[in-house]
């Protein structure tokens, strides 16, 4: 699933290609805005909230989407040919003169009128990437259900928005925490490194394509996608497991050494290859 830098690296490239241009096509293959059509209207602005994608047009009207596991805007300039994927997958096309931007596989689309963009991304707790980031509201929104696991109040949004899989095991590495950790047992000096950790991995990845943990160019990230390779630091083969609601999508990668302290038992679910998501 993409996480908040993607979404701000595709949101900037949206903007990039159709703000302040007037829209000659556009197509909205979901069946409740079939007949829509937002042709002759100026795109004003495209801006991320989280995981959430907004584009803005003329007339108070916000096209509201989300990536979620495998969504994609692809943009093209005129001719070039279309490579997102078969044709049946494009859920929405608009086209300036000069470009054009298709979605695919888009899970979330849909229309709203700017007004009431809080009804589609109002849940959300502070952006790490937005200008409402605040580190004390998102730390206390986390410390607000002491009893659960840090790594699913990492992943809820509603707490903080932006953090997915990825960032999720790699943080609670570099606080050589276990992800299955009580939020009430993490360590005050763990909890405020946890948001400023949290705020400077998203700002130095954001305009990367391949995202870096590490500060190495031979090994990007820690302990993400690595089930079965030793851990960077000791050498202890990386465990891999589901945690939260059991969902396949949710995989949490650990060093059961460099990261003592609670885990799932045997007979938990858990996954030996290396292969991410």
């Amino acid at each position: 699933m993409p996480e908040g830098d993607t979404v701000w690296r595709v949101t900037k490239q949206l903007h990039q290609a159709l703000a302040g241009h007037v829209l000659t096509r556009c197509d909205l293959r979901v069946p409740k805005y079939a007949l829509t059509d937002l042709t002759g209207r100026t795109v004003l602005d495209v801006a991320p909230r989280g995981k959430h994608l907004l584009v803005r047009v003329e007339g108070g009207l916000t096209l509201h989407s989300h990536l979620r596991m495998d969504g994609a805007w692809r943009i093209y300039a005129p001719g070039e040919r279309w490579r997102g994927g078969p044709d049946h997958q494009i859920r929405a096309i608009l086209g300036t003169v000069g470009r054009t931007a298709v979605g695919y596989r888009l899970p979330v689309l849909e229309l709203l009128r700017t007004a009431d963009e809080e009804r589609a991304v109002g849940h959300l707790g502070p952006d790490l990437l937005g200008p409402d980031w605040d580190a004390g509201a998102a730390l206390a929104n986390i410390r607000h259900d002491p009893g659960r696991a840090l790594g699913e109040a990492l992943l809820d949004q509603r707490n903080l928005a932006g953090i997915g899989n990825v960032y999720k095991s790699e943080l609670c590495f570099l606080l050589h925490v276990t992800p299955w950790l009580p939020v009430g047992r993490l360590p005050a000096e763990h909890a405020d490194r946890l948001m400023a950790l949290a705020k400077k991995l998203l700002d130095i990845n954001r305009e990367r394509l391949d995202r870096v943990t590490t500060g190495r160019s031979d090994q990007k990230l820690y302990v993400y996608g690595r089930a079965g390779r030793p851990c960077l630091r000791c050498g202890t083969r990386i465990r891999v497991a589901d945690q939260g609601d059991g969902s396949r999508d949710r995989p949490t990668y650990w060093c059961p050494v460099c990261q003592p302290g609670p885990a799932p038992g045997p007979g938990a679910p858990s996954r030996l290859s290396g292969r991410t998501r």
